[in-house]
């Protein structure tokens, strides 16, 4: 017999802004949920809002209202795959990224790229999840994400010769981008290489220095929304899920951390955001996110902590021993 829907799934399902309402049905209640249903939501008609103009496009990576970022939220928003501007917005966000002079200017420092690969990794992500997985743009950033990969799974964009690790924030994003693809275009190359950039992040049990309990950084234990390309304990475990390490043992005291953050009130709450209001001083997002950041913290905690009605959890994989060393950005 499946778990009774929590209660706090509920009520996001029936109270929350349109689009986490949709999100939680399909989610966390294993009913059927209209996408479209995503539009009806003030957050995402904000972000929507000037996503085609010029200023918008032509610095897609301004932090936090350039189209990449307004794209990343509004495919986690689950906008309809087919919505014209969006796919319009991100053939000139792959444009930008996959530019032939970009491509080509990466540097290389001891044999290694030294890539910003949360930039290609969000930017593949977000085009298959619009349905352009077969755009000879993404193909592009994936050649470039599989080659500039480091020996131990990762990237990093440390251009010191001592860097030797991978960094935690390029690789989640990169390891989101390649499953994607994968899953939208069954590209062997791109889930061996997801798989691999996985084992970066499960060698640390997610957020710990290997064989401690210490934090790889404060940061990384507080649960934000957006995260943009910050690296966390929530958005790691949520792309893992995604790509099929939901079973992993060495995620099980990332999951316990985040459930012991839960409120008594059945919530969790989104913290230390990175974004400021339109109108304020510093990194300004498109948007105000307000409540709606708590909301999708919630929404993702449960999905990483409850499995989702009607599903039976699979039973954990043989752990391999972690790797040694905090990582480097």
């Amino acid at each position: 017999m499946p778990p009774a829907p929590h209660p706090v799934a509920l009520r996001l399902a029936a109270e929350g802004d349109p689009a986490i309402r949709a999100l939680a049905r399909r989610d966390l209640l294993g009913e059927p949920a209209l996408v479209a249903n995503a539009l009806r939501s003030p957050l995402v008609r904000g972000l929507l809002a000037e996503l085609e103009d010029r200023a918008v496009l032509g610095r897609p990576y301004a932090k936090w209202t350039g189209a990449h970022w307004r794209l990343v939220s509004l495919v986690e928003l689950g906008i309809p795959p087919d919505h014209g501007p969006a796919v319009r917005a991100a053939g000139a966000v792959l444009d930008h990224w996959a530019a032939p002079d970009r491509l080509a200017g990466v540097p290389v420092v001891d044999g290694r790229r030294r890539m910003h690969a949360s930039q290609e990794g969000n930017a593949v992500a977000v085009a298959c999840r619009l349905g352009m997985a077969g755009d000879e743009r993404v193909a592009r950033l994936v050649e470039q994400l599989v080659a500039g990969q480091w020996p131990d799974g990762g990237w990093n964009c440390d251009r010191h010769r001592g860097a030797r690790r991978s960094s935690v924030h390029e690789t989640l994003p990169a390891l989101w981008g390649l499953h994607e693809h994968a899953t939208a275009t069954g590209d062997a190359r791109s889930r061996a290489a997801a798989a691999a950039a996985a084992e970066v992040l499960l060698a640390r049990d997610v957020v710990f220095a290997a064989g401690t309990d210490r934090p790889l950084h404060r940061s990384v234990v507080d649960l934000h929304y957006p995260p943009y390309w910050h690296y966390d304990v929530l958005q790691a475990l949520v792309v893992l899920d995604r790509a099929g390490f939901r079973d992993d043992p060495r995620t099980s005291r990332a999951r316990h951390l985040v459930g012991g953050k839960q409120r008594p009130d059945g919530r969790w709450r989104a913290v230390r955001p990175w974004w400021r209001p339109p109108g304020s001083p510093g990194l300004v997002e498109a948007v105000d996110w307000g409540d709606v950041a708590h909301q999708m913290v919630t929404l993702n905690a449960l999905r990483v902590t409850r499995p989702a009605v009607g599903t039976t959890p699979a039973r954990p994989r043989p752990s391999p021993a972690p790797q040694a060393g905090p990582p480097r950005r």
